[in-house]
């Protein structure tokens, strides 16, 4: 499991939640940010820096945010 980034973060990108990654597994896609779930230690610096509340534990996710999920997989495919 992992923190995955919704859509609270879809054209905002505050980035304040790369600054407390301690393994750099966020990374900028065109219309917000994505974790890298594969690289993510689950520490949860990212939600608590989070400025407009979009990140959210994976199995936290309310299921009209699920889609997120899938989202940053494909991301992180075709990067």
């Amino acid at each position: 499991m992992s923190f995955v980034i919704t859509d609270a973060c879809i054209n905002e990108k505050a980035a304040d939640c790369v600054d407390f990654c301690p393994v750099d597994c966020i990374s900028e896609g065109e219309d917000q940010y994505f974790i890298n779930p594969d690289v993510c230690i689950d520490c949860g610096g990212c939600e608590s820096a989070c400025p407009v509340g979009a990140i959210y534990y994976e199995d936290d996710l309310p299921e009209d945010l699920k889609i997120f999920t899938e989202k940053a997989r494909e991301f992180y495919t075709k990067h």
